[in-house]
């Protein structure tokens, strides 16, 4: 399903002295890796990166493009939000069940965008969503009854509360409602999830009228607000503009919220909001909950880079050349060390026998003789019927490593259909990872992880690291 973004007027309408400003506080420093230690908001965990996502399905499709290996390596293997947008009262549990139990098996945070409320965009180029506000509510009880009992975040129906030309100020109670309730809905199901409004973006409405209407969208209930969505400001300017939500907030009786930022194309350059759907745009930070900001919970890809607009393309379709441009000037993105569990007492959710299972995946370290200076930790993450998700962690010994090589011996009839922060090859049964370019340097006891899809019957593999 490609999510169909926030594609509003307003956002179109940025006048050309705003975006000089936005493109150049995010000039300098534009794309900081924000993973490590920093502090962050109120979340702890890692985000769960989708196998089942159109630029995913793109690498897999085209493995001799000559944009693969970036598009691979800076976009695909990061975790962005899925977005619920195509309105399907009849399948949207058991999708949401399906992704939210994968997320859960991998021992990760899982990001939904839920977009489906009645006149979303007012009409544009993303027109679409419930026929009518009771359809509507029958949709998030769907939805509520496939969030399990783990952390997962939910970015409330963009543009929903910034955008309200279009509305009536009866409709515009109406949504109000509608917004507070579903925020009770999705909370009342999972005490675990956090839920997240629509603030719009700094280069939109003023910090206090956005806070009134959040306020009257039911803010108090949820766990705060997010902004940029499909847009380019700076994180800078995004921060202040959640700062300065937050005070007003305080001034109308709501305290202790939290904001999450779209990092997801704000890393720099100019241009007109819809110019050629913004091959003239750069990724921004990287996906993460390491913010080392108490006021923002996480940076996120909330609109997969690569996914159109609308403009040029049509909107939420995947365009390589999109991603090849946000990406192509981007630094690497940091090593990441092994996923933390979610915390939660609460049992995982059952999932349907097609989706992913929730069993704790076994875990086998094999390591290599010292000599070798490195040793490899593999993982089943998920299962579904007739495939599985492998992830392998590397780890160097006691001296620092230039790069390794994985290597390990294919079950009967398994295949490997993508692989991920690495460079796969096959010859009959036996498989080879080497690292890529910007994870293989690793120092003393430091970590670097791969993944793949594979079709079969999963196992568990001896496997084999060797550094170089």
């Amino acid at each position: 399903m490609s999510p169909l973004p926030a594609t509003s007027p307003a956002r179109r309408r940025l006048t050309t002295a705003g975006l000089a400003a936005v493109c150049a506080t995010a000039a300098a420093g534009a794309w900081t890796l924000a993973g490590g230690t920093a502090s962050a908001g109120t979340i702890s965990g890692a985000l769960y990166r989708d196998s089942d996502t159109a630029v995913a399905r793109w690498v897999t499709a085209n493995p001799n493009d000559s944009r693969t290996a970036v598009i691979r390596d800076k976009v695909a293997s990061q975790p962005s939000s899925r977005w619920l947008s195509s309105f399907n009262l009849g399948t949207v549990q058991a999708e949401v069940t399906s992704y939210v139990g994968a997320a859960t098996a991998a021992g990760q945070i899982p990001q939904l965008t839920l977009y489906g409320i009645p006149n979303r965009d007012c009409g544009g180029a993303s027109a679409g969503g419930a026929p009518d506000l009771a359809t509507y509510q029958t949709w998030v009880d769907n939805i509520a009854r496939g969030l399990g009992s783990q952390t997962v975040l939910i970015l409330l129906e963009p543009d929903s509360i910034a955008l309200q030309t279009c509305l009536s100020s009866s409709e515009i109670q109406a949504r109000d409602a509608a917004l507070r309730t579903a925020t009770q809905t999705l909370k009342g199901a999972n005490p675990n999830a956090k839920v997240y409004l629509d603030a719009g973006h700094s280069a939109w409405n003023a910090a206090s009228v956005q806070a009134s209407r959040l306020v009257a969208a039911g803010v108090a209930d949820a766990d705060g607000f997010y902004s940029n969505v499909s847009n380019f400001n700076s994180t800078a300017n995004e921060a202040a503009f959640g700062r300065s939500v937050l005070s007003a907030l305080s001034g109308q009786g709501v305290s202790g919220k939290r904001q999450v930022i779209d990092t997801s194309r704000n890393g720099g350059a100019s241009g007109d909001w819809c110019g050629d759907d913004n091959t003239d745009r750069r990724i921004g930070s990287y996906p993460t909950i390491a913010t080392g900001d108490a006021n923002i919970d996480a940076y996120l890809w909330v609109k997969p880079p690569g996914e159109a607009d609308g403009c040029k393309y049509a909107a939420g379709s995947f365009q390589p050349d999109l991603a090849y441009s946000l990406a192509g000037s981007a630094p690497n993105p940091p090593v990441t060390t092994a996923p933390t569990t979610v915390p939660t007492t609460a049992p995982t959710t059952t999932v349907p026998t097609t989706a992913p299972t929730t069993t704790p995946p076994a875990t086998v370290p094999t390591p290599t003789p010292a000599a070798a200076g490195c040793s490899a930790t593999y993982q089943t993450t998920s299962t579904w019927s007739g495939g599985f998700q492998g992830q392998v962690t590397v780890k160097a010994g006691g001296s620092a490593i230039g790069g390794w090589t994985v290597t390990w011996t294919l079950g009967s009839g398994q295949t490997i259909s993508q692989a991920w922060n690495g460079e796969l090859s096959t010859s009959g049964s036996a498989a080879t990872v080497r690292n890529v370019s910007w994870n293989g340097a690793l120092a003393a006891g430091g970590t670097a992880q791969f993944g793949f899809l594979a079709n079969g019957t999963a196992t568990t593999p001896a496997i084999t690291c060797t550094a170089s």
